[in-house]
């Protein structure tokens, strides 16, 4: 295991990665996407609601899931075993940066989104917001200072 240290530097406990280095990253290996998968009770209906909401913002459907930017994915499954509602929602944040948090906000409130966090400033060139999805999972809209 990897110990982050105040200087930068890593300290290890005794573990080496896979490629031989103390952390397991060569700079050309590791990690190259990040995918969240959302299971329902009714996934034709989740995935009609993620398309209107996220496809204009940039998202595109691809076979079976959404690409909301490079190596990152939202997979849908149809599952049996959940709820028909997230029972804590704030459990898991999906979280999604936008060129232009306005445009986004914009666009949800044609859809009639709930608010859990309206657009707001928070300093730094930063902004928040958080909406419910038709099953309640939160899915927060950020924009940040430079984003590209």
């Amino acid at each position: 295991m990897t110990t982050p240290t105040n200087d930068g530097s890593s300290g290890t406990s005794g573990t080496t990665g896979t490629t031989g280095t103390t952390d397991g990253n060569t700079g050309t290996e590791g990690i190259t996407g990040l995918g969240v998968v959302i299971g329902s009770t009714d996934s034709a209906a989740l995935i009609a609601w993620y398309r209107a909401a996220l496809e204009p913002l940039g998202a595109r459907w691809a076979e079976h899931l959404l690409i909301v930017g490079p190596g990152a994915i939202i997979g849908f499954d149809e599952r049996d075993d959940v709820a028909e509602k997230a029972a804590e929602p704030g459990r898991q944040l999906i979280n999604l940066t936008v060129r232009d948090i306005r445009a986004a906000e914009k666009h949800l409130n044609t859809l009639g989104v709930t608010w859990v966090r309206p657009v707001e400033d928070t300093g730094g060139g930063w902004f928040f917001s958080t909406i419910v999805d038709p099953v309640g999972n939160y899915l927060q809209i950020l924009q940040g200072p430079g984003t590209p």
